[in-house]
């Protein structure tokens, strides 16, 4: 069934309002992705609160324009919007894990080509997201940091320490001195 004009505007807002809604947003060339890689990498995306379509590129076009997005061909690379087009709508505010999943992806299948980024208001290039996609996720970003201050704090007090427990250990060599001079 054909789409009316109509329902054609009405989905490219639908998608326009949810593409502004989101944080992330990662354009990719799909073409030969199997059915099974797909769904495979729909079902990875899904706990991360991702929606990964396929779109037409005019439909594309018009919820970037609806989402206040301009296309910079020289920030989101040539050919954005040409051959068959697939976006990955990340809600969470972690452009990292999935950025994983389509690097991991792309490994599976050479033939999905990561396009270009909109990450935080930006625009980077494919080659950009399988940069950020070496970076550790947030959480592991998080407990490399909750480590580093413990650790810091730990040696801090274990310094501030140090005096009390010498002078503890100095008693006690005065005492056992004294202890076996008066047992003498």
């Amino acid at each position: 069934m054909k789409l009316t004009k109509d329902q054609k505007v009405e989905k490219a807002k639908k998608l326009g309002a949810e593409i502004k809604a989101a944080e992330h947003v990662f354009f990719t060339h799909y073409q030969g992705l199997k059915f099974e890689q797909m769904d495979t990498m729909r079902t990875k995306l899904a706990p991360m609160n991702c929606k990964y379509t396929v779109l037409k590129n005019s439909q594309l076009a018009n919820a970037l324009k609806e989402a206040g997005i301009e296309i910079n061909e020289v920030d989101a690379g040539e050919g954005l919007l040409t051959g068959p087009s697939a976006v990955l709508i990340a809600k969470e505010d972690d452009p990292v894990s999935p950025a994983k999943v389509l690097v991991s992806m792309q490994k599976e299948a050479e033939c999905l080509n990561i396009r270009a980024g909109y990450v935080g208001g930006k625009w980077i290039s494919g080659d950009q997201v399988k940069e950020l996609s070496k970076i550790g996720t947030k959480p592991e970003l998080l407990s490399h940091l909750a480590n580093a201050l413990y650790s810091s704090v730990a040696q801090g007090a274990w310094v501030l320490a140090a005096p009390i427990r010498d002078l503890v250990l100095v008693l006690r060599a005065v005492e056992e001195k004294k202890k076996s001079e008066g047992g003498a």
